[in-house]
């Protein structure tokens, strides 16, 4: 129980709360931006899911290094670059399970978003606190 409670008050496991925090508010603009330029304005839904993680990835990253990662503020030029890069693997991953859900698998594309973004998450966890916060 002890082991429990350290875990609850540790600074790794408030990072992950604030990543997870970081991620629903990221994940909402991501959704509803594909929804949008998708239902309303009538762009595919393959340009409308690399607009809107675009657009997400912004969100995500002004929040990571604003409230989520300590010390992030005063990342370097290779750090940034890491981030942007794993933001485009990040891209590229979406685009590919968003066409497979749909296109091969015949998912609906709002839940082949929300299924693309759950295996993207843990990536972009692993990617974007390895470039944030390395020393």
């Amino acid at each position: 129980m002890n082991k429990i409670k350290a875990l609850l008050q540790s600074k790794r496991f408030a990072e992950i709360f604030r990543f997870g925090v970081n991620g629903g508010i990221s994940f909402v603009v991501d959704y509803a931006g594909l929804y949008l330029l998708t239902e309303f304005a009538g762009i595919d839904y393959l340009i409308s899911s690399g607009i809107s993680f675009t657009l997400s990835v912004i969100v995500n990253y002004i929040i990571c290094v604003k409230w989520v990662f300590e010390g992030a503020q005063n990342q370097n030029a290779r750090s940034k670059f890491i981030f942007v890069a794993s933001s485009v693997i990040g891209l590229g991953l979406t685009e590919f399970l968003m066409w497979a859900l749909v296109n091969k698998m015949g998912i609906y594309y709002m839940i082949a978003k929300i299924i693309s973004t759950i295996i993207v998450m843990i990536w972009n966890y692993i990617a974007k606190r390895w470039a944030l916060v390395q020393k």
